[in-house]
């Protein structure tokens, strides 16, 4: 499949032209293995089952030599070696040069213990997400933010889209894969995530054994609040249909905290303008999901 261009290459060539080490966060199929790929020089597959546990045991023995190699140099799905943040600090510290690593990863480690320095200065971090629909080939951007103040006088474009396209982008949402298919076939993927996610990723994220209704309910729960200030209280008690629902709002806490590790929600955070008032002008995190088909697919479940 060609490789459709992102936004995220030139903010990950910047930062690589000022920083030792790039950390690219997401959620996973958002692309972001692919998109390094494009500017490494050579790459290691952590999870590549031919060599994983090989992998490992080197990282526990001796991480440098995972990072041999010419740069930039790709580490994907570094989080299964933790020990490898303190590797990757040291080794920028002493190459004193910049664009040394690329890693990539869909949640963040664990298990944090062997992790001893927070990567200032050393760390520049760019959060990808799923493709919004200039970069699919669905818009052809001739609106944007730039031209409202470049140009405020010249902002009009024709969009050729129907109704009916617009809401099937928002069910099929924008995973690079699922893009490049058409019909029912796109949509079927964007459904399979929304499902590996209940049954795996939101235990996997921390080896903590979530219930599969539970994770359920509440992601249908959030998909009913999207775009507004619910509390968790609130999501709680809209998840209790019944006493095998029940649920304490602490531990929706803890399941929404696991999806927020696995780029599943991103909340908009309240603004503040940092007047002279006391009161923000929005005193609650806004609810969202990071792409738009999640709470299609978590209403349909």
């Amino acid at each position: 499949m060609e490789y459709k261009h992102r936004i995220a290459d030139q903010m990950l060539a910047k930062k690589l032209a000022s920083k030792g080490a790039i950390l690219i966060e997401g959620p996973k199929w958002c692309g972001k293995t692919t998109t390094a790929e494009q500017q490494a020089k050579s790459i290691l597959y952590m999870d590549n089952p031919a060599s994983l546990e090989t992998n490992l045991q080197m990282a526990e023995i001796d991480a440098s030599v995972l990072l041999e190699g010419e740069t930039p140099r790709l580490i994907d799905e570094w989080q299964l070696a933790p020990k490898l943040w303190d590797a990757i600090r040291f080794e920028v510290d002493h190459r004193h040069s910049v664009g040394q690593f690329v890693l990539t990863g869909s949640a963040v480690p664990a298990d944090k213990k062997d992790m001893h320095h927070s990567g200032t200065g050393r760390f520049s971090w760019l959060t990808m997400r799923p493709m919004s629909l200039y970069e699919s080939g669905e818009s052809n951007g001739k609106v944007s933010l730039a031209h409202l103040f470049e140009t405020p006088e010249k902002i009009v474009a024709i969009n050729k889209l129907k109704i009916d396209d617009l809401a099937y982008l928002i069910c099929r949402g924008g995973w690079p894969f699922a893009c490049g298919l058409q019909g029912e076939a796109a949509l079927e993927q964007a459904f399979d995530y929304v499902d590996a996610v209940i049954k795996k990723d939101v235990s996997r994220v921390d080896e903590v054994n979530r219930n599969a209704t539970t994770t359920r309910l509440l992601l249908r729960s959030y998909a009913r609040n999207q775009g507004s200030q619910a509390t968790i209280g609130t999501i709680v008690a809209d998840m209790m249909t019944n006493d095998e629902n029940e649920i304490s709002a602490k531990t929706a806490g803890s399941y929404l905290e696991a999806l927020r590790k696995i780029f599943v929600i991103e909340d908009s955070e309240a603004w503040n303008p940092n007047l002279r008032s006391k009161t923000a002008i929005r005193t609650a995190n806004t609810r969202y999901f990071i792409d738009c088909h999640r709470g299609f697919r978590s209403l349909e479940s």
